[in-house]
């Protein structure tokens, strides 16, 4: 079949995609220590070759990969998790999948091909089993403690002392036992209840997220002189984290974005501004004067 040049352009482009991801497939399946998640990425990338092969058989041409994206991918796939990663590249490739239509017409494989994209892949992927993923609670549970008791005592800290190094000794030892009382209590908490989670990572998982988070607000306080300043670094700190880890987790797990952030900043700001007015409160009614 004579393919006018702007379909043809539709389908090789088609090609390079499905070459792109096939080579990602198998790059995540090798080093993935599961059998069974080795497996689902295998199949994906043998389907992903044979559209590609599909798409030959009209455009009569090899097409290289955009190596930048396998490495791309790749590499976000071995440092976040290849569930993030492989769910970050479905969502990349929505756009492309909207001129399937205008080549179903010339091309009546393009349907077919479209319908396993959309339905066959995606089933595949829902299947991925990550332990990062199985203990997402376990981390949330450790940011959202730390973000919303840290910022809070942050700014209640800030008003009453208005002394940054008493703020950053006080800020760490209340973070740092604070997190080992959550990973302990987390630990209790997943003992008790019957899941697949292993009590122990579950707290280990909760307490580094606790321990980071501690770090990450408490740091302005020991490189800048002006606690005020430092406030606002550590409150912009809070609202990154926040941002982050949910955009991190509405891509794995497919959940809302906008909804999980707002409550979680929410939460952590509403928390922080009352505790930056009880500081002061609290300030004048034990008569410090700085």
């Amino acid at each position: 079949m004579q393919l006018s040049a702007d379909i043809r352009k539709k389908v090789i482009l088609f090609q390079q995609t499905e070459i792109t991801e096939y080579h990602i497939y198998k790059r995540l399946a090798q080093r993935i220590k599961s059998q069974e998640n080795a497996r689902i990425l295998d199949q994906i990338a043998e389907d992903e070759l044979r559209h590609y092969n599909g798409w030959k058989e009209y455009t009569k041409e090899e097409v290289q990969p955009r190596w930048f994206f396998v490495w791309f991918y790749y590499t976000i796939g071995m440092l976040y998790g290849f569930t993030f990663g492989v769910k970050l590249m479905e969502m990349g490739e929505k756009t492309a999948q909207k001129n399937y239509a205008a080549v179903a017409a010339f091309i009546p494989e393009a349907v077919k091909y479209q319908n396993e994209e959309d339905g066959h892949e995606h089933q595949l992927i829902e299947m991925l089993d990550e332990e990062l993923l199985q203990y997402a609670g376990s981390v949330v549970l450790g940011l959202n403690d730390a973000l919303v008791e840290l910022t809070g005592a942050l700014a209640g800290l800030t008003l009453a002392l208005q002394d940054v190094k008493l703020i950053a000794l006080s800020g760490l030892i209340t973070g740092n036992a604070a997190s080992m009382s959550m990973a302990a209590s987390e630990y209790l908490s997943t003992r008790s209840e019957k899941t697949n989670k292993h009590p122990v990572r579950a707290a280990i998982y909760t307490g580094i997220a606790y321990i980071i988070t501690v770090t990450l607000l408490v740091l302005p306080y020991l490189l800048f002189e002006n606690y005020y300043l430092d406030l606002g670094i550590a409150l912009t700190t809070a609202v990154i984290i926040i941002a982050i880890f949910n955009y991190y987790i509405s891509v794995a797990k497919g959940e809302s974005f906008k909804e999980r952030f707002l409550e979680m900043a929410g939460l952590s700001l509403s928390v922080a501004t009352f505790s930056f007015i009880i500081g002061y409160f609290i300030r004048i009614w034990l008569k410090i004067e700085v």
